[in-house]
Protein backbone atom coordinates (compact mmCIF):
# COMPACT_ATOMS: atom_id res chain seq x y z
CA UNK A 1 0.00 0.00 0.00
CA UNK A 2 1.24 3.82 -0.59
CA UNK A 3 3.15 5.32 2.30
CA UNK A 4 4.29 1.67 4.01
CA UNK A 5 7.69 -0.07 3.09
CA UNK A 6 7.81 -3.50 2.30
CA UNK A 7 11.20 -5.15 4.16
CA UNK A 8 12.53 -8.26 2.50
CA UNK A 9 12.78 -10.99 5.00
CA UNK A 10 15.96 -12.65 5.18
CA UNK A 11 15.29 -16.44 5.18
CA UNK A 12 16.41 -18.07 8.79
CA UNK A 13 16.89 -21.25 10.79
CA UNK A 14 13.65 -21.53 13.28
CA UNK A 15 14.81 -21.49 16.91
CA UNK A 16 12.03 -23.31 18.10
CA UNK A 17 12.47 -26.60 15.70
CA UNK A 18 16.08 -26.52 16.18
CA UNK A 19 16.70 -26.80 19.80
CA UNK A 20 12.99 -28.93 20.97
CA UNK A 21 15.30 -31.13 18.31
CA UNK A 22 18.10 -30.92 20.37
CA UNK A 23 16.62 -31.38 23.67
CA UNK A 24 14.53 -33.92 22.85
CA UNK A 25 17.91 -36.02 21.14
CA UNK A 26 19.95 -35.11 23.99
CA UNK A 27 17.55 -37.00 26.45
CA UNK A 28 17.20 -39.68 23.82
CA UNK A 29 21.20 -40.04 23.62
CA UNK A 30 21.33 -40.50 27.36
CA UNK A 31 19.10 -42.79 27.43
CA UNK A 32 20.80 -44.74 24.96
CA UNK A 33 24.21 -44.56 26.56
CA UNK A 34 22.43 -45.72 29.87
CA UNK A 35 20.74 -48.60 28.34
CA UNK A 36 24.35 -49.47 26.51
CA UNK A 37 26.17 -49.30 29.60
CA UNK A 38 24.07 -51.01 31.21
CA UNK A 39 24.08 -53.90 28.50
CA UNK A 40 27.74 -53.92 28.35
CA UNK A 41 28.16 -53.88 32.42
CA UNK A 42 25.85 -57.09 32.73
CA UNK A 43 27.80 -58.76 30.00
CA UNK A 44 30.71 -57.62 32.35
CA UNK A 45 29.52 -59.40 35.08
CA UNK A 46 28.83 -62.56 33.06
CA UNK A 47 32.22 -62.85 31.93
CA UNK A 48 30.92 -62.84 28.04
CA UNK A 49 33.18 -59.78 27.16
CA UNK A 50 36.49 -61.70 28.14
CA UNK A 51 35.07 -65.19 26.40
CA UNK A 52 32.73 -63.37 23.18
CA UNK A 53 31.96 -67.42 21.71
CA UNK A 54 30.09 -67.32 25.11
CA UNK A 55 27.46 -64.76 22.86
CA UNK A 56 26.58 -68.01 20.48
CA UNK A 57 26.88 -71.14 23.14
CA UNK A 58 23.69 -70.04 24.34
CA UNK A 59 20.68 -71.65 23.02
CA UNK A 60 18.28 -69.39 24.11
CA UNK A 61 17.90 -65.54 24.10
CA UNK A 62 20.25 -63.62 26.54
CA UNK A 63 17.78 -60.47 27.91
CA UNK A 64 21.03 -58.66 27.63
CA UNK A 65 21.09 -58.48 23.97
CA UNK A 66 17.96 -56.28 23.87
CA UNK A 67 19.64 -53.18 25.84
CA UNK A 68 22.36 -53.67 23.91
CA UNK A 69 21.03 -53.55 20.85
CA UNK A 70 18.42 -50.88 21.75
CA UNK A 71 20.75 -48.05 23.83
CA UNK A 72 23.28 -48.52 20.56
CA UNK A 73 20.43 -48.10 17.98
CA UNK A 74 19.10 -44.94 20.25
CA UNK A 75 22.63 -43.59 20.92
CA UNK A 76 22.94 -43.49 17.65
CA UNK A 77 19.93 -41.45 16.46
CA UNK A 78 20.42 -39.24 19.53
CA UNK A 79 24.09 -38.01 18.72
CA UNK A 80 22.95 -37.61 14.99
CA UNK A 81 19.78 -35.76 15.85
CA UNK A 82 21.63 -33.77 19.05
CA UNK A 83 24.67 -32.65 17.02
CA UNK A 84 22.98 -32.39 13.70
CA UNK A 85 20.63 -30.11 15.25
CA UNK A 86 22.99 -27.77 17.39
CA UNK A 87 25.92 -27.65 14.63
CA UNK A 88 23.07 -27.18 11.80
CA UNK A 89 24.65 -30.07 9.91
CA UNK A 90 22.63 -30.90 6.99
CA UNK A 91 24.92 -34.51 6.71
CA UNK A 92 23.87 -35.65 10.24
CA UNK A 93 20.39 -34.55 10.27
CA UNK A 94 19.33 -36.09 7.09
CA UNK A 95 21.32 -39.40 8.22
CA UNK A 96 18.99 -38.90 11.33
CA UNK A 97 16.10 -38.41 9.16
CA UNK A 98 16.93 -41.70 6.81
CA UNK A 99 17.58 -43.69 10.32
CA UNK A 100 14.66 -43.02 11.90
CA UNK A 101 12.63 -43.85 8.62
CA UNK A 102 13.86 -46.74 8.32
CA UNK A 103 12.84 -47.75 11.64
CA UNK A 104 9.20 -46.22 10.93
CA UNK A 105 8.90 -48.50 7.81
CA UNK A 106 10.22 -52.11 9.42
CA UNK A 107 7.60 -51.17 12.19
CA UNK A 108 4.97 -50.65 9.96
CA UNK A 109 6.07 -53.56 7.78
CA UNK A 110 6.24 -56.28 10.63
CA UNK A 111 2.91 -54.77 11.89
CA UNK A 112 1.80 -55.89 8.64
CA UNK A 113 3.25 -59.07 8.47
CA UNK A 114 2.27 -60.24 11.66
CA UNK A 115 -1.13 -59.27 11.05
CA UNK A 116 -1.28 -61.25 7.64
CA UNK A 117 0.69 -64.19 8.91
CA UNK A 118 -0.72 -64.90 12.09
CA UNK A 119 -0.11 -68.76 12.36
CA UNK A 120 3.29 -68.66 10.96
CA UNK A 121 3.94 -66.13 13.67
CA UNK A 122 2.22 -68.46 16.01
CA UNK A 123 4.18 -71.07 15.37
CA UNK A 124 7.55 -68.90 15.09
CA UNK A 125 6.64 -68.10 18.48
CA UNK A 126 6.18 -71.36 19.87
CA UNK A 127 9.50 -72.23 18.67
CA UNK A 128 11.28 -69.43 19.90
CA UNK A 129 9.67 -70.22 23.44
CA UNK A 130 10.64 -73.55 23.26
CA UNK A 131 14.49 -73.01 22.46
CA UNK A 132 14.76 -70.35 25.66
CA UNK A 133 12.70 -73.15 27.53
CA UNK A 134 15.59 -75.80 26.90
CA UNK A 135 18.44 -72.96 27.58
CA UNK A 136 16.49 -72.33 31.17
CA UNK A 137 19.28 -72.82 33.58
CA UNK A 138 21.80 -72.04 31.43
CA UNK A 139 21.87 -68.02 31.72
CA UNK A 140 20.19 -65.73 35.12
CA UNK A 141 19.11 -63.06 32.64
CA UNK A 142 17.17 -65.73 30.81
CA UNK A 143 15.95 -67.31 34.03
CA UNK A 144 14.63 -64.39 35.26
CA UNK A 145 12.77 -63.44 31.81
CA UNK A 146 11.07 -66.70 31.86
CA UNK A 147 10.12 -66.45 35.35
CA UNK A 148 8.62 -63.40 34.72
CA UNK A 149 6.59 -63.83 31.70
CA UNK A 150 5.13 -66.85 33.44
CA UNK A 151 3.92 -65.17 36.59
CA UNK A 152 2.81 -61.73 34.75
CA UNK A 153 0.53 -64.48 32.65
CA UNK A 154 -0.22 -66.68 34.28
CA UNK A 155 1.25 -69.69 32.36
CA UNK A 156 3.59 -72.58 31.80
CA UNK A 157 5.43 -73.53 28.17
CA UNK A 158 4.81 -72.68 25.28
CA UNK A 159 1.82 -74.54 24.80
CA UNK A 160 1.33 -75.95 28.25
CA UNK A 161 3.75 -77.44 31.20
CA UNK A 162 4.82 -80.69 29.68
CA UNK A 163 7.18 -78.58 27.30
CA UNK A 164 9.70 -78.41 30.25
CA UNK A 165 10.26 -81.85 28.86
CA UNK A 166 12.32 -80.03 26.96
CA UNK A 167 15.01 -78.88 29.58
CA UNK A 168 17.50 -81.70 30.65
CA UNK A 169 16.68 -81.03 34.48
CA UNK A 170 12.78 -81.16 34.38
CA UNK A 171 12.21 -83.96 31.94
CA UNK A 172 10.53 -86.88 32.80
CA UNK A 173 12.86 -89.59 31.76
CA UNK A 174 14.10 -92.23 33.59
CA UNK A 175 17.72 -91.41 32.88
CA UNK A 176 17.27 -87.98 34.64
CA UNK A 177 18.66 -87.62 38.15
CA UNK A 178 17.51 -84.26 38.81
CA UNK A 179 15.18 -83.33 41.49
CA UNK A 180 13.44 -81.35 39.45
CA UNK A 181 12.36 -84.10 37.37
CA UNK A 182 8.93 -84.08 35.92
CA UNK A 183 8.83 -80.69 37.66
CA UNK A 184 8.08 -77.05 36.40
CA UNK A 185 9.84 -73.44 37.53
CA UNK A 186 8.27 -72.44 40.46
CA UNK A 187 6.94 -69.64 38.24
CA UNK A 188 3.92 -72.03 36.44
CA UNK A 189 2.76 -72.21 40.43
CA UNK A 190 -0.86 -70.86 41.62
CA UNK A 191 0.34 -68.62 44.15
CA UNK A 192 -1.40 -68.94 47.56
CA UNK A 193 -2.12 -64.92 48.94
CA UNK A 194 -1.73 -66.02 52.19
CA UNK A 195 2.02 -66.73 51.85
CA UNK A 196 4.55 -64.49 52.84
CA UNK A 197 7.98 -66.54 52.24
CA UNK A 198 7.76 -67.90 48.65
CA UNK A 199 7.90 -71.45 47.80
CA UNK A 200 10.09 -72.40 45.16
CA UNK A 201 10.01 -76.17 45.06
CA UNK A 202 6.35 -75.93 44.73
CA UNK A 203 6.61 -77.20 40.85
CA UNK A 204 8.59 -81.00 41.79
CA UNK A 205 7.18 -83.92 40.57
CA UNK A 206 3.78 -81.99 39.79
CA UNK A 207 3.77 -83.26 36.11
CA UNK A 208 3.42 -86.94 37.84
CA UNK A 209 0.12 -85.75 38.54
CA UNK A 210 -3.07 -86.32 36.86
CA UNK A 211 -4.06 -82.97 34.79
CA UNK A 212 -7.02 -82.54 36.50
CA UNK A 213 -5.16 -82.70 39.65
CA UNK A 214 -2.56 -80.58 38.18
CA UNK A 215 -4.92 -77.76 37.96
CA UNK A 216 -5.03 -76.77 41.17
CA UNK A 217 -1.17 -76.65 41.67
CA UNK A 218 0.54 -75.01 38.53
CA UNK A 219 -0.99 -72.86 35.37
CA UNK A 220 -1.63 -75.37 32.68
CA UNK A 221 -2.05 -72.35 29.77
CA UNK A 222 0.73 -72.35 27.54
CA UNK A 223 2.12 -68.79 27.26
CA UNK A 224 1.35 -68.58 23.77
CA UNK A 225 -1.96 -68.56 24.15
CA UNK A 226 -2.42 -66.28 27.23
CA UNK A 227 -0.12 -63.98 25.04
CA UNK A 228 -2.43 -63.53 22.82
CA UNK A 229 -5.40 -63.32 25.04
CA UNK A 230 -3.70 -60.18 26.66
CA UNK A 231 -3.16 -58.60 23.37
CA UNK A 232 -6.95 -59.23 22.45
CA UNK A 233 -7.85 -57.50 25.91
CA UNK A 234 -4.86 -54.59 25.66
CA UNK A 235 -5.35 -54.18 22.05
CA UNK A 236 -6.55 -50.37 22.62
CA UNK A 237 -3.87 -49.88 24.81
CA UNK A 238 -1.00 -51.95 22.67
CA UNK A 239 -2.36 -49.84 19.26
CA UNK A 240 -2.50 -46.63 21.42
CA UNK A 241 1.63 -47.10 22.16
CA UNK A 242 2.54 -48.00 18.85
CA UNK A 243 0.84 -45.09 17.42
CA UNK A 244 2.07 -42.53 19.74
CA UNK A 245 5.51 -44.25 18.66
CA UNK A 246 4.67 -43.87 15.58
CA UNK A 247 3.73 -40.02 15.60
CA UNK A 248 6.89 -39.13 17.76
CA UNK A 249 8.52 -40.82 14.96
CA UNK A 250 7.20 -38.71 12.14
CA UNK A 251 7.26 -35.94 14.18
CA UNK A 252 10.93 -36.24 14.83
CA UNK A 253 11.57 -36.77 10.58
CA UNK A 254 9.37 -33.58 9.93
CA UNK A 255 11.31 -31.55 12.12
CA UNK A 256 14.81 -32.76 10.89
CA UNK A 257 13.32 -32.07 7.49
CA UNK A 258 11.96 -28.66 8.16
CA UNK A 259 15.54 -27.81 9.55
CA UNK A 260 17.15 -29.07 6.74
CA UNK A 261 15.01 -26.82 4.29
CA UNK A 262 16.51 -23.80 6.66
CA UNK A 263 19.82 -23.91 6.61
CA UNK A 264 19.56 -25.03 2.51
CA UNK A 265 17.64 -21.39 2.15
CA UNK A 266 20.10 -19.92 4.75
CA UNK A 267 23.14 -21.15 2.58
CA UNK A 268 21.30 -20.01 -0.41
CA UNK A 269 20.49 -16.42 0.95
CA UNK A 270 24.27 -16.26 1.79
CA UNK A 271 25.65 -17.21 -1.86
CA UNK A 272 23.45 -14.88 -3.42
CA UNK A 273 24.53 -12.03 -1.10
CA UNK A 274 28.25 -12.99 -1.75
CA UNK A 275 27.96 -12.97 -5.39
CA UNK A 276 26.45 -10.05 -5.55
CA UNK A 277 28.79 -8.54 -3.14
CA UNK A 278 31.79 -9.38 -5.79
CA UNK A 279 29.66 -7.74 -8.17
CA UNK A 280 29.08 -4.35 -6.68
CA UNK A 281 32.99 -4.86 -5.93
CA UNK A 282 33.82 -5.67 -9.64
CA UNK A 283 31.74 -2.69 -10.98
CA UNK A 284 33.16 -0.28 -8.85
CA UNK A 285 36.52 -1.44 -9.00
CA UNK A 286 35.90 -1.14 -13.44
CA UNK A 287 34.17 2.32 -12.14
CA UNK A 288 37.16 3.44 -10.60
CA UNK A 289 39.74 2.44 -13.62
CA UNK A 290 37.41 3.39 -16.10
CA UNK A 291 37.97 7.09 -15.42
CA UNK A 292 40.13 9.52 -17.53
CA UNK A 293 40.96 6.50 -19.91
CA UNK A 294 40.34 6.63 -23.85
CA UNK A 295 37.86 4.96 -25.23
CA UNK A 296 39.48 1.57 -26.88
CA UNK A 297 41.14 1.39 -23.25
CA UNK A 298 37.75 1.36 -21.80
CA UNK A 299 36.59 -1.65 -23.04
CA UNK A 300 39.55 -3.57 -23.34
CA UNK A 301 39.73 -3.23 -19.84
CA UNK A 302 36.39 -4.08 -19.17
CA UNK A 303 36.94 -6.99 -21.26
CA UNK A 304 39.60 -7.87 -18.48
CA UNK A 305 37.41 -7.56 -15.43
CA UNK A 306 34.81 -9.67 -16.73
CA UNK A 307 37.24 -12.22 -17.35
CA UNK A 308 38.40 -11.85 -13.72
CA UNK A 309 35.04 -11.66 -12.39
CA UNK A 310 34.05 -15.14 -14.23
CA UNK A 311 37.07 -16.88 -13.06
CA UNK A 312 36.20 -15.56 -9.54
CA UNK A 313 32.85 -17.40 -9.65
CA UNK A 314 34.33 -20.41 -11.05
CA UNK A 315 36.82 -20.70 -8.42
CA UNK A 316 33.87 -20.84 -5.32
Amino acid sequence: MPGKHQHFQEPEVGCCGKYFLFGFNIVFWVLGALFLAIGLWAWGEKGVLSNISALTDLGGLDPVWLFVVVGGIMSVLGFAGCIGALRENTFLLKFFSVFLGLIFFLELATGILAFVFKDWIRDQLNLFINNNVKAYRDDIDLQNLIDFAQEYWSCCGARGPNDWNLNIYFNCTDLNPSRERCGVPFSCCVRDPAEDVLNTQCGYDVRLKLELEQQGSIHTKGCVGQFEKWLQDNLIVVAGVFVGIALLQIFGICLAQNLVSDIKAVKANWETLCLLNKLLYVISHVWRGFRGIPYKSYFRKLWCQCKLFAAAIAND
